[in-house]
């Protein structure tokens, strides 16, 4: 298999420097964690495979810093196709097929390929190549709230889960994959669940960038539900700090390894709320569009987030308020 390479500045390899591999690197969470890792020295490896769900031009968009750095080396490829993989301090996983919504049907086969395959593709690699499970220092899975369903608020880690869409089984099974591979094959997996993260290049399809777009536009915002359903909102700057720190940490705490924990901003607001956020920080009123609930949605998240305090010594940082006025004002600033 041809692996296509593109690099902005030169593919010149630094042994000195700690080296990480970003799956979904073209991504929201995952071109934000690549630019922060080349900040802090590292070299970093990235795959996308720039799958369709959404424009590919706002993928490139994304990576358009990353492209021009001398650090950065992009393989655009299919990770379920790939039988090699680069050896690394540590890998942040983030590449998945998103969106709860259309994850039913015959959709599923998506979700199974792109969220179980690809993760046990990679998990089996570095478990059994000697040179990748020697070097590797810790492997971060990007998780998601939606394993837990409709629970108990606050959601804790030690809690049953019991996810109410086809997505949430997905990461659900991705998260058991990574525990077995720590169990059997002492590969150093965390698991973080993001609770509903937001910020400057979130998705076209998420709610709180359809939201502001449509407030400024003058265009209904469309409700599912009453809108008294609640979610913990989590800025895209403390999701990419919690990879790093989960990353970083002590590698031998056995508190950490094979571990899953929730990634939530402490931002539990309504929807309706939310929209009237919104409105404050745009100066703009919006013309609401109430339909009807959508299968899989859960009616409310709240992150318990102390374990990963605990774990290693992550807390959100930005409240829901002022992550709205960064996001309003990125926009504003054309992107």
């Amino acid at each position: 298999m041809n692996i296509e390479v593109k690099s902005g500045g030169g593919n010149r390899l630094d042994d000195l420097r700690p080296k990480a591999l970003v799956t979904g690197c073209a991504g929201f969470i995952g071109s934000t964690l690549t630019d922060r890792l080349l900040a802090d020295g590292f070299e970093v490896i990235g795959i996308d495979r720039f799958s369709d769900y959404y424009n590919r031009e706002l993928k490139e968009q994304n990576l358009a810093a990353a492209m021009q750095h001398p650090r950065f080396t992009l393989i655009e490829e299919d990770i379920v196709e790939m039988d090699v993989f680069p050896a690394v301090d540590y890998v942040f996983h983030l590449a998945a097929q998103a969106g709860v919504r259309a994850s039913w049907g015959r959709s599923f086969d998506i979700y199974t390929r792109d969220n179980i395959q690809a993760i046990q593709r990679l998990l089996d690699f570095f478990a059994t190549d000697t040179e990748a499970s020697y070097r590797l220092k810790r492997f971060v899975y990007s998780s998601s709230s939606s394993v837990y369903g409709d629970i108990e608020l606050p959601m804790r880690e030690d809690r049953m889960v019991q996810p109410v869409s086809p997505y949430g089984v997905s990461k659900l099974a991705a998260e058991h994959l990574c525990y077995l591979y720590w169990k059997n094959y002492h590969v150093p997996t965390v698991s973080l669940r993001y609770f509903t993260v937001y910020g400057p290049r979130q998705r076209p399809d998420m709610g709180i960038n359809k939201f502001v777009r449509a407030i400024l536009a003058g265009e209904p915002v469309t409700i599912y539900g009453d809108g008294t359903q609640t979610r913990d909102f989590t800025y895209i700057d403390d999701a990419v700090e919690a990879n790093v720190a989960a990353a970083l940490c002590d590698t031998n705490n056995s508190n950490v390894c094979g571990e899953t924990f929730n990634i939530g901003g402490g931002n539990r607001i309504s929807v309706i709320d939310l929209i009237h956020a919104i409105e404050d920080a745009t100066g703009r009123s919006a013309i609401l569009n109430h339909v009807g609930e959508q299968k899989g949605d859960v009616q409310d998240t709240w992150a318990d987030a102390g374990k990963a305090e605990r774990g290693f010594g992550w807390s959100a940082k930005v409240r829901i308020l002022e992550g709205l006025k960064r996001y309003v004002a990125w926009i504003d600033g054309g992107d």
